[in-house]
């Protein structure tokens, strides 16, 4: 009896020792040449398919201006319109100016080598992703032959077999996503005039609902209060996003036609800043840059906060700079402009051409 009690406590005191030794354990740091820094996304010029993701450290002021080529000795060939992230996966959503080209570009997350793509008849005119769990959902315009923009749908991606698994049919260019708590809220383009916020059930991965608003709806993101918002028009609109009850409207000035577009959230989720862009008879834009809170009773736009037009606005959840891209032509590289919360300049950053939006990790 003694000699188990022995062997049962040396076996105690092992397993305990092993239990605090993997406690003190934590996962090993991801390697790469892009573990931890900022990810630009450049759509390029749409007739040259050039588009690119550049990637720069956080604390330099020098970005390597395509990583995929860097990675791969080759060009992703299209517009970039999207990129994001999770575990060891990337996706990249590559539009190219000829029918059929159009794809989804998976990559590993930290060196950026190509892990495969999905292409066209799956994939047509990708706008926007967004991952959940082991799914992707990719807004797609469809394949446009008529210029109608009737074919939408958003596509269905698992990422464990990197295949379509369903198309869910949304007409009127379905663009951009927000995702909270099993639904997916989804968009859609100005160059359609649809009015519809379409709501996607996640967990049936069917439409559970299709809500009527006056405008252009563009959902923004969920505040720190767990409120939707969106942009639909020329407003903007605080819902509800159990119920989708309208419980505010804040009107954006009152020129229809001054777009206001580019919508990001502050890191602490109480400020919403956006471009409100005008277009001149050859479609040339220009605009300014303003902010309203969460709580604000209207939005202020008789001055801007940054006197400046940007082609994407993204906050940095890390260290709440906002991050201003730059287009100066689609013949010339663009730039990432930093901002503190007060409207000043940090620096800036030479990217690729046509830079739209960002990604952080």
């Amino acid at each position: 009896m003694k000699m188990k009690k022995q062997l049962a406590s040396s076996l105690a005191i092992a397993f305990s020792t092993l239990a605090v030794w993997s406690c003190n354990q934590s996962d090993p740091a991801p390697k790469g040449d892009y573990v931890r820094g900022v990810f630009v996304v450049n759509e390029g010029n749409f007739s040259q398919n050039n588009g690119a993701i550049s990637y720069f450290a956080r604390e330099s002021n020098t970005a390597t201006a395509d990583i995929f080529a860097a990675a791969n000795g080759t060009a992703l060939k299209g517009g970039v319109q999207d990129y994001t992230a999770a575990e060891e996966q990337g996706i990249i959503l590559v539009d190219n100016m000829s029918a059929g080209q159009d794809k989804v570009q998976f990559v590993q997350r930290y060196t950026f080598k190509d892990e495969g793509t999905i292409g066209a008849p799956d994939i047509e005119n990708p706008r926007e992703v967004v991952i959940v769990g082991r799914k992707a959902y990719v807004s797609c315009w469809g394949s446009n032959a008529d210029y109608q923009y009737t074919t939408g749908y958003i596509a269905v991606i698992d990422l464990t077999t990197k295949k379509v698994t369903k198309k869910i049919d949304i007409a009127k260019g379905p663009e951009d996503l927000v995702y909270n708590a099993g639904k997916l809220f989804v968009g859609t383009t100005t160059f359609t005039n649809g009015n519809i916020l379409t709501v996607i059930n996640t967990n049936t991965d069917q439409v559970a609902q299709s809500i009527p608003m006056e405008g252009v709806v563009t959902p923004i993101g969920i505040d720190a209060n767990g409120k939707l918002w969106i942009s639909a028009g020329i407003k903007a609109q605080r819902l509800n996003p159990e119920s989708l009850a309208v419980e505010a409207t804040l009107a954006i000035g009152s020129d229809a036609a001054k777009v206001p577009g580019s919508f990001t959230m502050s890191s602490d989720l109480k400020t919403i800043y956006f471009v409100l862009t005008t277009f001149d008879a050859n479609f040339n834009a220009s605009g300014q840059t303003y902010k309203f809170g969460i709580a604000d009773s209207q939005v202020d736009v008789s001055k801007p906060f940054i006197n400046r037009y940007f082609t994407g606005l993204t906050i940095d959840p890390s260290q709440g700079l906002l991050y201003a891209a730059v287009t100066p032509s689609l013949t010339q590289s663009g730039y990432a402009v930093r901002y503190r919360g007060d409207g000043n300049v940090v620096d800036s950053i030479k990217v690729g051409v046509g830079p739209t939006g960002f990604f952080f990790q």
